[in-house]
């Protein structure tokens, strides 16, 4: 059969040669052939403004151009489409004999697929295996080390009172045959050692097992091995707790810094620093302050003992430096780690609060507002004295975030002694403008002339000056005193404003307001005096003066001319 040939259609040209759409130019044939191809959604877009006819008309025209063109393909290629039943001759043979070893291959795959999945399970049923034994494994070393460590820890107890104060028993317990070629042999001594810090050293020790003791024991809670050992370890702790407690005593007695050392770390160790200082609170500071401020509260109240604190605290301090230095001194020594301790706060300023508040209750009272500033600030200054004890300034925030401090800043109740001020001041200044207005100098011999001529302004003028004096102020609440000012200054200006008002606007009747009748009953050149002073003080032009000047002669009494400058 020949080859069908056909020549390509020729695409229409226009007048000039360029080709002619075949569609408008609102019909995209592309559009069919995108994959989220929607045909309502492409008609309903297209129906606003092309008409369906036209639509469908473009529709049978893009079908027909499309079976011309599957024609032409078939046309093409029609040569091999028809020879290609001839081509596939012998191909069901091929494929059969294909398919038997696809399938045994298939079978083979199959197995290793199950194969595999069985030693996946087996391996990772052994590594839960593995891992549950590794676990138990560890937590059996664990329970055997707890033990071990009690044990331990135990006998290290039990040999604390065989030591000695001579050399030869120092050097029995240092070959002693319990600890020979032992983990847990004490450091050997030379005799010049004495036995507190023997002791001292092996509670050391003793506090580090427990540390890890307690270490293991929180890894291994709710077992019934370890709720065995509660008991030994309880009881072990109550002797390490007892023995630690007369070491450190006795090395504060007899001010062995090394003793002491070794002590506070044996406490850092178990996390006990309150206990060490409540020790040195009740065993150094408490029977020192007790001395200085008697913890007597009836002595109190019958004035044995007064109520100023200035020269207690003078004396706590020297006590301080003499007693109390070398303890502070090394619980502030570099790279020691007792840092968690806090003697300052939790000890000495524990105790003076303590005998304050035992000891002179009515010391702390605002009642007494001079008494109560001056102990106040003279507490400041002792813990101004205490701060210098502090190397930088984290220590000195923690000092500050202590308990025991903010209990001792308690003590002072600064807001009420500041109510009780503003009482006396405001007080003062409110009686003074609601009693009879008397210039000064008018009923009362003046030694020294004054400023001002009215009363109630030298009472308003004390009364800022008072909020502002050192047997006053108190610098933490400077901002009320600094209020109190302007309502003072505020209230003079209302009550001297609504004087000259009335002054001013007075027809001789009645009807005035009655705290402002003092304005009626002074002459008017007390106001061209008291008005003039304020001009000269103000820096007024001159010609405005002169012109006061002559008012005044007009007015004013002759003993008082003598006395305005103008």
């Amino acid at each position: 059969m020949a080859d069908l040939v056909v020549a390509p259609p020729q695409q229409p040209t226009d007048l000039f040669g360029e080709p002619i759409e075949a569609h408008p130019p609102w019909f995209k044939p592309e559009a069919f052939l995108r994959a989220d191809f929607d045909p309502d959604a492409y008609v309903a877009d297209l129906r606003s403004y092309v008409p369906l006819d036209s639509l469908a008309a473009e529709l049978r025209s893009h079908l027909a151009a499309l079976r011309a063109e599957l024609v032409g393909l078939i046309n093409r290629d029609y040569a091999d489409f028809v020879g290609l039943s001839a081509r596939l001759k012998g191909v069901d043979a091929a494929a059969a004999r294909m398919r038997a070893p696809l399938a045994d291959l298939r079978d083979k795959v199959a197995a290793f697929r199950a194969a595999t999945a069985a030693a996946l399970a087996a391996l990772r049923a052994g590594l839960e295996q593995r891992a549950s034994a590794t676990a138990a494994r560890e937590l059996l070393e664990l329970l055997l080390d707890t033990s071990h460590v009690v044990s331990k820890v135990e006998k290290l107890i039990k040999e604390l009172p065989i030591a000695q104060p001579d050399s030869s028993n120092v050097q029995a317990i240092s070959g002693n045959k319990g600890y020979s070629g032992n983990a847990i042999t004490p450091p050997i001594v030379d005799a010049g050692i004495d036995v507190r810090e023997t002791q001292s050293i092996l509670l050391e020790r003793i506090a580090s097992e427990m540390n890890r003791l307690k270490f293991y024991t929180s890894h291994a809670q709710n077992l019934p091995f370890i709720e065995n050992l509660e008991k030994r370890v309880q009881g072990a702790t109550k002797l390490l707790d007892g023995s630690l407690e007369r070491c450190f005593v006795d090395g504060l007695e007899h001010r062995d810094g090394k003793v002491v050392y070794n002590c506070l770390r044996a406490y850092a160790a178990i996390d006990n620093t309150s206990s060490a200082e409540e020790i040195f609170r009740t065993t150094v500071v408490s029977p020192l302050i007790q001395k200085i401020v008697p913890q007597n509260y009836a002595k109190a109240v019958a004035g044995v003992s007064s109520d100023d604190l200035e020269d207690d605290y003078e004396q706590i301090m020297q006590f301080v430096e003499k007693d109390c230095k070398f303890i502070l001194e090394i619980s502030s020594s570099a790279n020691s780690g007792l840092h968690v301790f806090d003697f300052l706060a939790n000890s000495i300023l524990k105790e003076v609060h303590l005998a304050v508040q035992k000891g002179k209750p009515g010391a702390t009272s605002p009642g007494k507002p001079k008494q109560f500033l001056k102990n106040y600030k003279a507490s400041l200054r002792f813990l101004d004295f205490l701060e210098g004890y502090c190397l930088s300034k984290p220590a000195v925030a923690k000092f500050r975030s202590e308990p025991a401090y903010a209990d001792f800043m308690r003590l002072w109740h600064v807001a009420v002694y500041f109510t009780l001020k503003f009482q006396d001041i405001a007080g003062g200044l409110d009686s003074a403008l609601t009693a009879t207005i008397t210039p000064v100098g008018m009923h009362e011999n003046q030694t020294k002339p004054k400023i001002l001529l009215l009363k109630q302004s030298i009472k308003l003028l004390e009364s800022l000056q008072a909020c502002w004096s050192d047997e006053v102020l108190v610098f933490s609440h400077s901002d009320k005193f600094l209020r109190l000012s302007l309502q003072l200054i505020s209230r003079y200006t209302t009550w001297l404003s609504s004087g000259l008002a009335t002054r001013k606007s007075s027809d001789g009747s009645s009807n005035s307001p009655a705290d402002a009748e003092w304005a009626l009953s002074i002459p008017v050149e007390d106001f061209i005096y008291e008005y003039a002073r304020n001009l000269r003080s103000l820096g007024i032009d001159a010609r405005e003066i002169e012109s006061f000047r002559a008012l005044w002669q007009c007015v004013a009494p002759r003993d008082k001319q003598d006395n305005i400058q103008f």
